[in-house]
């Protein structure tokens, strides 16, 4: 169907992998080869995207993994590696690298710019697929006293986002989706055969990903509302 629908249409989808838009590197550091974030400079991706009419951006969910957010010899700017660095910095630096690129090679009267929000997990006290208190729920969050702050990542993107020449459209998806604890594949992300598997496996709840059709059709149907209500080239018509 997805196939059909590109060629009626003469339309082109591409998914790029860029999970943090800034580069990753490699460094001779004191105990040899040393993995590092480079701040200040975008993915070596860019140039598959930067001619689009309509290209969404996200960045986020990477962000809290261990060696993120931890944040000790990784984060770099030059030829400098930070010993240590807040993730938060971190991501408001490569933030502010991106909208620096997007205001100097995207033409914002051609091209649809789009940022995606973070996506919201839920696991407490563990790693992406482990703490997780989504398995056997079948309905959404409906006591807000549940649901986890706003995430100080978006606030910052909010703010950037702002200064920028360019114009952005914001996809807010953090609330909604911290509302649907029982759209995460939870335990059966894989087959278990043995009881003992089943038992194990809850200590291992994938609370991060999320079922397909799910939450992330929602996301589609905002983006494509979002492009009808900008109006901007075919779109408009």
């Amino acid at each position: 169907m997805l196939l059909l629908f590109l060629q009626d249409y003469n339309c082109t989808v591409d998914f790029v992998s860029s999970p943090f838009l800034v580069r990753e590197m490699s460094v001779n550091g004191t105990k040899g080869p040393l993995e590092t974030l480079r701040l200040d400079l975008m993915d070596q991706t860019t140039s598959m995207y930067a001619d689009a009419d309509v290209v969404v951006f996200n960045t986020g969910h990477w962000w809290t993994h261990e060696k993120t957010s931890r944040g000790e010899d990784y984060y770099q700017e030059g030829n400098h590696v930070y010993p240590r660095l807040k993730v938060l910095e971190a991501y408001k630096k490569a933030l502010k690298t991106w909208a620096r690129w997007v205001d100097k090679n995207i033409d914002g009267s051609r091209t649809q710019v789009i940022f995606r929000g973070f996506s919201v997990i839920h696991f407490r006290g563990g790693r992406w697929n482990s703490g997780g208190k989504c398995h056997k729920e079948t309905e959404p969050i409906s006591n807000e006293k549940f649901l986890a702050k706003y995430p100080s990542k978006m606030k910052v993107l909010e703010n950037i986002v702002q200064e920028m020449k360019t114009t952005v459209l914001y996809l807010n998806i953090s609330r909604l989706t911290d509302y649907r604890i029982d759209g995460h594949p939870s335990i059966y992300r894989r087959q278990y055969n043995t009881v003992e598997e089943q038992i194990a496996a809850m200590h291992f709840q994938d609370c991060s990903h999320w079922c397909l059709p799910g939450v992330p059709d929602t996301w589609n149907e905002l983006l494509y509302a979002s492009l009808l209500q900008a109006g901007k080239g075919s779109w408009g018509s």
